[in-house]
């Protein structure tokens, strides 16, 4: 019995939303006003246009079903977006039998997106289209279904299928104006990186020698060892770099949080920007100062999950 109800009320509730068009409106005012004409008149063309009119609708309604019901979708996302920002989403749209006609694809309660169309997929070939989403504030969102609708054939009724896709989306602080760096961290780096007195850096030159025995080629001064008639190797110091650790207080309330990690956020990408290695402390979240691209990426994941994190 209780299987029953399930597929009765499956059968009731099939998942698709019906939406009239612009188009629809004017269609289905044409369509009454004609059959109120044939009723009063009792014109016979009057009723094969109503006729003609009513089998449009079933006919609209049949094959935008046969559109959408064996579409499969697979969203593609950033490794990361900003806050407030415009970011892609790309959708991978597949279907295993026959064609589909004027498809669109959004996300369904969740970020804000504009959609996605594509104007034909064809079985077996996936479709891979381009939307733009934006995310209100920083943090991990999860992504729970997408929205796949069509207006074909006639543009009368766009019907709408929720399919349920889960995928989580690392959203980072929103970028803003940043104000001038925090004092430099003056605790000496890890390891023998900041050590100066080590010579096989980039930075000014240190002496001038004969190349040893099975020494790298890569530190030969071609000019000058052809001017003397032998293989003569440079050193250089290594450059000390200026390192940063910006801190971030995890004990505030969620908009002043926000707040702290997007100015956080603009220091980061500011002190990068000027050769500092910036490091963070965060709650749960400790990183020792780097640079490049992909330490600018750890800093600022570890800052849009600041009070994200789950408690022990």
């Amino acid at each position: 019995m209780g299987r029953l109800l399930a597929a009765l009320r499956k059968a009731l509730n099939p998942g698709r939303i019906l939406r009239v068009t612009a188009i629809g409106r004017i269609y289905l005012v044409l369509t009454v006003g004609i059959g109120l004409g044939a009723l009063n008149t009792g014109n016979n063309l009057l009723y094969l246009v109503l006729g003609l009119l009513l089998a449009s609708i079933v006919v609209s309604g049949v094959l935008s079903e046969r559109v959408i019901w064996d579409l499969q979708v697979r969203r593609l996302l950033p490794e990361g977006a900003f806050a407030q920002e415009p970011f892609a989403i790309r959708y991978e749209i597949t279907r295993r039998r026959g064609q589909a006609f004027a498809v669109r694809v959004k996300e369904s309660g969740s970020v804000e997106s504009d959609g996605a169309w594509a104007p034909v997929i064809v079985a077996g070939k996936p479709t891979v289209v381009r939307a733009s989403a934006t995310a209100p504030r920083r943090g991990p969102w999860m992504l729970q279904a997408v929205e796949v609708s069509t207006t074909f054939p006639f543009g009368i009724f766009e019907k709408v299928r929720t399919l349920r896709v889960a995928d989580e989306l690392l959203v980072y602080p929103r970028r803003g104006f940043a104000c001038d760096p925090p004092p430099l961290d003056r605790t000496l780096q890890l390891g023998d990186t900041g050590n100066s007195r080590h010579r096989d850096g980039t930075a000014d030159l240190a002496d001038v020698r004969e190349l040893a025995p099975n020494e790298s080629a890569r530190h030969i001064h071609w000019k000058k060892s052809a001017a003397v008639g032998k293989l003569i190797a440079v050193d250089r110091e290594r450059e000390e770099r200026r390192q940063i650790t910006l801190e971030v207080h995890d004990g505030a309330a969620q908009d002043e949080l926000d707040r702290l990690c997007e100015e956080a956020a603009a220091q980061t990408s500011l002190l990068l920007t000027r050769g500092f290695d910036v490091g963070l402390r965060a709650g749960a979240h400790l990183l020792r100062p780097g640079h490049g691209a992909a330490h600018e990426r750890r800093l600022l994941s570890a800052l849009a999950m600041v009070g994200f994190e789950d408690p022990e």
